[in-house]
């Protein structure tokens, strides 16, 4: 299955019912880029973007293209309402000064916290999150923040069904400035969101359809691809693959990049260095997949070698958690840079969320400043259960 008809299947409300076109192609599969992905549900290899458990194809992908502008975690509380403090940070994030830090010396910390978590286990590898989507509303100009909250389930068996959930939370405002021009507006419950170069000319733009209000959940299951195949890690790969990965950098980083080709990670996408490359696998592999805490403490490892990676301190995430971030560059479509970065817990060594931070707008970021989060997504938790989806 190529990208576009997973992400077909997985049926954002935008893409319902009918061919899709390139411009909003390349949007999806930049958002998709920045979230994790699942293994491909055919036997040929296709080159999604990052690892996803097998939770479910629609979960998946879901969670990969909702992915914007800050994230927010599982809400043991209600999310906050527009224009609240936890939205506009999640926009700009100007609630703390940012400090460049040693980056080696902060990894190597995080590394040995990694390693140190508990193992867990079960029959499930269950992954729980929140992603954004940062979009220019066509009739008032205002900024509003799409999100989607996802949920997978990931067998350890061989032979196994994969599970996912998915629920629209709707759009919000996403900032104060912008609920006020959401006000003027009417304060409507369904808007158009503009798509940049979807019109197919120049300075040309397109639209999707949004609406404030949420939608109920939609549970799926399916089939492990070839029976056992549960992640793409630069290639599928099985649950006995992910537990036997190398516990140290050198072999990890050898592991990955046997499957590095020059490009990034999605078949058609533009060149990618090595380290661009690696960074984006190995943030897939920390924040997503069940490898041992070893492992992940050698990814750590291996992104504390890297030339590219820089580190920086009180970085604050959607649900308003201050962490560390880890992040290299990226150039993106029509000019544009992105700041990739993996915000994480450096006390412990957990992750707490992935984000693409405009550097410099190119043709999907228009208008946008730079140091927006444009996409984004929170984990809101990880581990092993024994606990089967509810209606499973």
């Amino acid at each position: 299955m190529n990208p576009i008809d997973e992400l077909r299947a997985a049926r954002p409300a935008h893409l319902d019912g009918g061919q899709v076109d390139e411009p909003t192609r390349a949007v999806e599969l930049a958002r998709a880029m920045s979230g994790p992905r699942q293994a491909p549900r055919r036997r040929r290899i296709v080159r999604p973007a990052w690892g996803l458990g097998l939770a479910g194809a629609a979960a998946a992908v879901t969670a990969a293209v909702v992915v914007v502008s800050g994230n927010g975690a599982v809400p043991t509380s209600p999310s906050p309402a527009p224009g609240t403090p936890g939205v506009a940070a999640s926009v700009t994030r100007t609630s703390a000064p940012r400090v460049a830090l040693p980056a080696k010396e902060v990894l190597l910390a995080a590394a040995e916290n990694a390693a140190r978590q508990d193992e867990g286990s079960g029959a499930y590898w269950h992954r729980e999150s929140v992603s954004r989507n940062l979009y220019r509303v066509e009739d008032g100009g205002y900024l509003v923040v799409d999100r989607t909250r996802s949920e997978g389930w990931t067998p350890s068996a061989v032979g196994g069904e994969q599970w996912s959930r998915s629920r629209s939370l709707g759009a919000e405002p996403a900032t104060e400035q912008d609920r006020q021009a959401w006000e003027r507006a009417g304060s409507p419950s369904a808007f158009q969101a503009v798509i940049p170069g979807k019109g197919q000319g120049k300075e040309k733009y397109g639209a999707i359809p949004l609406s404030t209000s949420p939608r109920p959940a939609r549970t799926e299951r399916s089939p492990l691809t070839d029976g056992d195949k549960v992640f793409w890690l630069g290639k599928n790969v099985t649950m006995k693959d992910l537990r036997g990965l190398p516990s140290d950098p050198d072999g990890l980083k050898k592991w990955l990049m046997a499957s590095y080709e020059g490009h990034g990670t999605e078949a058609e996408s533009q060149e990618m260095s090595g380290d661009v490359w690696l960074f984006t696998v190995s943030m897939g592999l920390i924040m997503d997949m069940p490898v041992t805490p070893e492992v992940r403490g050698a990814a750590f490892r291996m992104l504390a070698e890297l030339d590219e990676a820089k580190v920086t301190a009180n970085v604050t995430d959607a649900e308003g958690r201050q962490g560390t971030a880890v992040s290299v560059e990226e150039p993106t479509h029509g000019g544009g840079i992105d700041e990739k970065r993996l915000v994480f817990d450096e006390a412990t060594g957990r992750a707490l969320a992935r984000e693409n931070v405009v550097v410099k707008a190119g043709t999907f970021q228009a208008g946008l400043a730079p140091g927006t989060v444009w996409t984004s997504e929170v984990l809101i938790g990880s581990g092993w259960t024994d606990a089967a989806p509810k209606g499973s």
